[in-house]
C-alpha cells in the first residue's frame, strides 16, 4: 500500500479557508481536508472551477431532489478529476525536469529517498518505461479528505413538511461524499451523533475487502483517549472501522475548541501511545463480530489503525518530537497554512489582519451560535458588522444559510441563536423577567455575543475569487489558534514546508512559547474564568467538575516536568525555562486549589 508522501497534513480550516486546498496541494502529494458545511459555496466553486477548467456544468438548484448531497458530490468528483489530471501531467513531465515535478521533490521531507533514486535512475539511463512505472509505483497523491461536523444535523422541510433524517444537513452531507468518485477519508468531529452513526453503515465504501483494504476511510479526531474509545467501539458495532484517530488539542487550536476535562496534549499522546494495540485490538474484535453477524467479508489481516495530533505546533522540533516521542503517524499543521496563498483560501484584507495578530488579539470567545468556545480574531470584518448592527438597535444576522438553525426553544423548525429572529425573542423574553440593570445587561450581552459564523467562515473564498456576496455580505469570520501570533509574513509552500522540515524558520520572534507550555496556560485561564463563573453559588456538580479539572491539570504539569528533565538532545535551549514556566503553572493551579477549597467551605 502507497505510503504517504508528507508527515504532516492541513487540517480543515473554516467552511471556505481550505474549501479547495486539494486543487493547490494534492498534486505534491500533501493531505488536506475540506468543509462540507455549506453546499451554497461548494456549488458556486462548482461552477467557477467548471468555467476555468472548461469542464461542463449543470446549475443543481436547491428545486432538485436531494440537492445539498448532489451539489458536494459533483463538487467532489471535480475536485478528483483534475487533480488527477494535475498528478497524471506532472508524473508526464518527470523527465523534463517541469516546473510541477522539481516542486514535488523540493517539498518532500528532507530524509526522503525519492529525490536520489529518482537521480540515480536518470544517471544510470534506464530506460523510460522503466522510469514510468518507478514514478507511478513510487509517486503518491495528497489525500482529498473532508470534514463533517457531526452535530451540525439541522433537520430539513418540503415547505411544512418535515423530510426524512437522511435529509438531514450531515446526513446529506456525509451521502455526498460516499457518492463521490473519491478514495478518501471522512474526518467525523465535533462528537457522537448516534443517528448519523448508524446511517453511515449503509454504504459499502466504508466496509474492508478481505485484504483488509477500504474505498472510503473514518478520521475520528478527537481530544481524549476515552472518547476515542467509546466512539472507535460504538461505529464497530455498526460494522465501521475508524482508520485514524486523530488528536486535537482541547485548547490549543484553531475553531471550535472542545475543553477537556484538563487533559493537556502531552499526556492524552501518551495514553494512546500506551494503549494503541489494546484500541485497536479491543475494537477490531467488536468489529470482526459485526461484520460476520452482517454475513461481510472479514479481512483475512489484521486491521491497522493511524494515531496523529494537532493543536499548536510551529516548529520542526516540536514537529519532530511529537512524531518520535508518542510514535505518531502524522502531525497536522494548520494555522500558518493561512498565511500560504498557494494552499488556502484567505481574502487579502483578512491577511492583513493575521499577519499584524499578537496574543491579546486571538482569543476564546462565546460567539459561535453552537455554544462551543471558538478560537476568534479581534475586529474580524463579521463582528465588526455585527457591532454595527447593535448599535442600530437591531442585533442579529439576517441568517441566510440557516446551517445551524439548530434551537427549537422558539420554533419546532430551528432558529440560529445568531439570527435577528432568536435574538429578537430572546431579548423579549428577558425584558419580561424584571431583572435588575447589571444582570439584565449581562444575560443582553451573552445574547447578542453570537455571530453568523456560517456565513463568515465562507464568505472569504467569495472575496477571494471576486464571486457574487450579495446574499453573504462582505463580513469575515476567521478562527486561527493561538500559534498565528508567532507568523507574521505572508508564505509560500515551500517556505511552509521548509520550516515544518527545518530547511528554513519563518518565526521571527524569539519569545515564542514551548506548544506544552501554552496550551498549558491556555487552559489555567480558561480554568479561573470556570472558576470566578462558579463562585458564590456553587453546586456540588461544579465542585466535582472544578476538582477534576485542576487533578487532571495538575497530573499533566508532573507529566511535564518528568519529561523535560529526561529529554536528552531535544529543546535544549527552552528547557530551562520550560521548567520555570512549568514551575510557574503548578503554583498558579496550587493558588486555584486554595480558593476552589475556600469556596466550598463557604458555600
Amino acid at each position: 500500500m502507497n505510503k504517504k508522501a508528507h508527515s504532516f497534513h492541513i487540517p480543515v480550516m473554516g467552511i471556505g479557508f481550505t474549501i479547495d486546498s486539494p486543487l493547490k496541494v494534492a498534486q505534491y502529494g500533501i493531505d488536506s481536508v475540506i468543509s462540507l458545511v455549506d453546499d451554497i459555496l461548494i456549488e458556486k466553486l462548482r461552477k467557477m472551477y467548471s468555467e476555468k477548467f472548461e469542464l461542463p456544468y449543470q446549475e443543481i438548484t436547491n428545486k432538485v431532489d436531494d440537492f445539498r448531497a448532489k451539489r458536494i458530490t459533483s463538487y467532489l468528483n471535480l475536485i478528483h478529476d483534475v487533480v488527477d489530471k494535475k498528478f497524471e501531467a506532472m508524473k508526464k513531465s518527470a523527465l523534463e525536469m517541469s516546473h510541477d515535478f522539481k516542486t514535488y521533490l523540493d517539498l518532500l521531507p528532507t530524509h526522503s529517498n525519492l529525490k536520489t533514486e529518482f537521480q540515480a535512475l536518470i544517471e544510470k539511463g534506464v530506460a523510460k518505461s522503466d522510469i514510468k512505472s518507478w514514478l507511478d509505483q513510487r509517486l503518491v497523491k495528497g489525500s482529498i479528505d473532508v470534514n463533517i461536523m457531526t452535530k451540525v444535523d439541522k433537520d430539513n422541510y418540503d415547505k411544512d413538511e418535515k423530510l426524512p433524517v437522511e435529509y438531514n444537513d450531515a446526513h446529506a452531507a456525509f451521502r455526498g461524499f460516499a457518492n463521490s468518485k473519491l478514495n478518501s477519508s471522512v474526518v467525523l468531529s465535533a462528537g457522537m451523533n448516534p443517528r448519523l452513526y448508524a446511517y453511515m453503515s449503509s454504504f459499502e465504501d466504508f466496509f474492508p475487502n478481505q485484504q483488509g483494504e477500504f474505498k472510503k476511510k473514518i478520521i475520528l479526531k478527537v481530544s481524549d483517549y476515552r472518547s476515542a474509545l467509546i466512539q472507535g467501539k460504538f461505529l464497530a458495532k455498526k460494522g465501521l472501522w475508524v482508520s485514524e484517530y486523530r488528536i486535537e488539542s482541547g485548547l490549543n487550536c484553531g475553531g471550535h475548541a472542545f475543553a477537556t476535562d484538563g487533559y493537556l496534549l502531552g499526556p492524552v499522546l501518551s495514553e494512546f501511545k500506551e494503549n494503541r494495540e489494546t484500541l485497536r485490538s479491543s475494537i477490531e474484535s467488536i468489529l470482526k463480530q459485526e461484520l460476520e453477524n452482517q454475513n461481510r467479508v472479514i479481512p483475512e489481516e489484521s486491521l491497522s489503525i493511524k494515531i496523529s495530533a494537532q493543536g499548536g505546533v510551529g516548529t520542526h522540533e516540536e514537529h519532530e518530537f511529537l512524531l518520535d516521542e508518542y510514535e505518531l503517524d502524522a502531525i497536522g499543521w494548520g494555522t500558518p497554512f493561512l498565511l500560504v496563498p498557494e494552499a488556502t483560501t484567505v481574502d487579502e484584507k483578512t491577511i492583513d489582519k493575521l499577519l499584524l495578530a499578537k496574543e491579546d488579539d486571538l482569543y476564546l470567545s462565546d460567539i459561535s451560535p453552537l455554544g462551543i468556545p471558538f478560537n476568534n480574531l479581534k475586529n474580524n470584518t463579521k463582528d465588526l458588522e455585527k457591532e454595527t448592527l447593535i448599535n442600530k438597535g437591531r442585533p442579529g444576522s439576517a441568517c441566510p444559510k440557516k446551517f445551524v438553525a439548530l434551537n427549537k426553544e422558539f420554533k419546532d423548525t430551528g432558529v440560529c441563536t445568531a439570527s435577528r429572529e432568536y435574538q429578537h425573542l430572546k431579548i423579549k423574553a428577558l425584558d419580561d423577567l424584571n431583572l435588575s440593570d447589571q444582570v439584565y445587561n449581562e444575560e443582553y450581552n451573552k445574547i447578542i455575543e453570537k455571530s453568523c459564523t456560517c456565513v463568515g467562515l465562507g464568505t472569504s473564498a467569495l472575496l477571494k475569487y471576486n464571486l457574487d456576496t450579495k446574499t453573504e455580505g462582505q463580513g469575515v469570520s476567521i478562527c486561527p489558534g493561538p500559534n498565528m501570533a508567532y507568523y507574521s509574513k505572508v508564505m509560500s509552500l515551500e517556505n511552509m514546508t521548509d520550516h515544518i522540515y527545518g530547511r528554513d524558520n519563518m518565526i521571527s520572534r524569539t519569545d515564542r512559547p514551548h506548544m506544552f507550555v501554552k496550551e498549558l496556560f491556555i487552559y489555567i485561564d480558561y480554568l479561573k474564568q470556570k472558576v470566578d463563573a462558579a463562585k458564590n453559588d456553587m453546586t456540588a456538580k461544579e465542585e466535582k467538575y472544578l476538582k477534576t479539572f485542576l487533578t487532571n491539570m495538575k497530573a499533566g504539569v508532573s507529566y511535564y516536568k518528568i519529561m523535560f528533565l529526561n529529554i536528552q538532545n531535544k529543546f535544549q535551549d527552552v528547557k530551562n525555562d520550560v521548567l520555570s514556566q512549568l514551575e510557574r503553572g503548578e503554583f498558579t493551579l496550587n493558588s486555584l486549589e486554595l480558593e476552589l477549597e475556600n469556596e466550598v467551605l463557604v458555600s
